[in-house]
C-alpha cells in the first residue's frame, strides 16, 4: 500500500510541478497546436497552444511507479514492465505524428495507416510478450482465456489472443485520441479510470490465489503492482490535468493520449478484466461510437449524417453548449461509467 501512495504522489508533484517548465520550451521552440479548418470555430483560438505534453504524462508516470519501488525496495513485476513498454511503444507512435504535425505546421501527422500499422506492432509485441515469463504458478501476463470480471472459462488460441489484444489496444487507444477534443475531457476521464483499476488490484491481491485460495480467488499475476502502476498513471494525469484544464495551458498531443489508451488496455488485460473495460471506460466507449456511427450513417445514407459533427462533444459545442459545460457533464457520464464498473465487479465477488 506504501508503494501505491508514493508512486501517486511522486507521479502528480512531477506532472504538476514539471509541466509548466516544459510549456515554457515548447513555446520557446514554437511546437504549437495545429487546428482543423473544419472543426468548431471557437477551436481557431487555441492555434498554437504548445503540445506533446503526453510526454510530461509517461516520463511522470514511469518516475514514479521505478522511485517508488526504489524507495520500498520491492523489485518491479513483469506484468508492470510490460504495461509500460507498451506505453512507451504507443507514446513513441504519438510522438511521430505529433512531431509531423509541429514540424509541417499542419493538422494531419501520420496517414491513419500509418498509425494503426505502428499501433498493431506495438500492441502485437506486447501481447506476444505478455503469453511469456510463466511465475511459479505458471500464471502469464496475459491470460489465454477471454476475461470479464476475472477469467472465464473461453479459451482461446494464441493467435486469436494476440489478435484480441491488438483489437483491444488499438479501440483504447484512439477512444482516448478521439476523446482528447476539450480541455481537460480526456485526461480528467482518464484519471478515474485508473483510479478504478488501483481498487481492482489492490482487491483481486487480497482475495489472490497465492494469498486466499478458494472458489473465489483471483489467478491474477501482480495486481498489487498492476495496482502500483495505475496510481502512478493517475497521479500523472491528476497533476497535468491542472494545467491540462480550460483554458488549456498545454495539450497532451497523440503522445499523450495513445500513451493513455493503450495503458487503458493494457491494465485490463493483465489485471483480467478485458470487457469490464467496456464499462469502466464508458466515456470512451460512448465518444468512439459516435464516430463509427457518424461515418457508417454518411456513407449508406448517401451523405447524410446523424450528428452535427463527431466525435461526439463536438456535436454539442455546434449545438451551442459551452466547452466547460460539456466537459463537466462529460465527466459525469465517465465516473457513473466508472461506479457502474466497479459495481458489477465487487458484485460478481459477492455473488458467485
Amino acid at each position: 500500500m506504501k508503494g501505491i501512495l508514493l508512486s501517486g504522489a511522486i507521479s502528480a508533484f512531477l506532472a504538476f510541478f514539471a509541466t509548466p517548465f516544459f510549456i515554457k520550451f515548447l513555446t520557446k521552440k514554437g511546437y504549437g497546436q495545429m487546428i482543423r479548418e473544419d472543426g468548431p470555430t471557437t477551436h481557431h483560438l487555441k492555434r498554437g497552444t504548445p503540445t506533446m505534453g503526453g510526454v510530461i504524462l509517461v516520463v511522470a508516470t514511469i518516475t514514479g511507479y521505478f522511485l517508488s519501488h526504489l524507495i520500498t525496495s520491492i523489485p518491479p513485476t513483469t506484468s508492470a514492465l510490460l504495461v509500460i513498454a507498451l506505453i512507451l511503444g504507443l507514446a513513441a507512435v504519438g510522438f511521430l505524428d505529433d512531431w509531423l504535425k509541429v514540424a509541417k505546421h499542419r493538422s494531419l501527422g501520420l496517414n491513419a495507416k500509418q498509425k494503426l500499422i505502428g499501433q498493431a506492432l506495438v500492441a502485437g509485441s506486447f501481447a506476444y510478450a505478455g503469453l511469456q515469463f510463466p511465475d511459479k504458478a505458471g500464471l502469464t501476463p496475459i491470460s489465454t482465456n477471454l476475461s470479464t470480471f476475472r477469467d472465464t472459462s473461453i479459451k482461446l488460441a494464441v493467435g486469436l489472443v494476440i489478435i484480441w489484444v491488438i483489437l483491444m489496444v488499438l479501440g483504447s487507444s484512439n477512444g482516448v485520441n478521439l476523446t482528447d477534443g476539450l480541455d481537460g475531457l480526456a485526461t480528467g476521464a482518464a484519471v478515474m479510470v485508473f483510479t478504478s483499476f488501483i481498487l481492482i488490484g489492490v482487491w483481486e491481491f487480497g482475495q489472490s490465489c497465492a494469498i486466499s485460495p478458494g472458489l473465489k480467488c483471483y489467478a491474477v499475476r501482480d495486481p498489487l503492482d498492476l495496482a502500483v502502476l495505475a496510481a502512478a498513471l493517475a497521479g500523472a494525469c491528476g497533476g497535468f490535468l491542472w494545467w491540462n484544464a480550460s483554458p488549456a495551458k498545454i495539450f497532451m498531443g497523440d503522445v499523450g493520449s495513445l500513451a493513455l489508451g493503450g495503458a487503458l488496455a493494457g491494465m485490463a488485460i493483465t489485471l483480467r478484466t478485458q470487457l469490464l473495460l467496456v464499462v469502466l471506460g464508458f466515456l470512451f466507449v460512448l465518444i468512439t461510437s459516435s464516430v463509427i456511427i457518424q461515418v457508417v450513417y454518411f456513407k449508406i445514407s448517401g451523405g447524410k449524417r446523424v450528428f452535427k459533427m463527431a466525435p461526439l462533444q463536438h456535436h454539442f459545442e455546434l449545438l451551442g453548449w459551452g466547452e466547460v459545460t460539456i466537459v463537466i457533464r462529460f465527466w459525469i457520464i465517465a465516473s457513473l461509467g466508472v461506479a457502474a464498473g466497479l459495481g458489477l465487479f465487487y458484485a460478481q465477488w459477492v455473488v458467485s
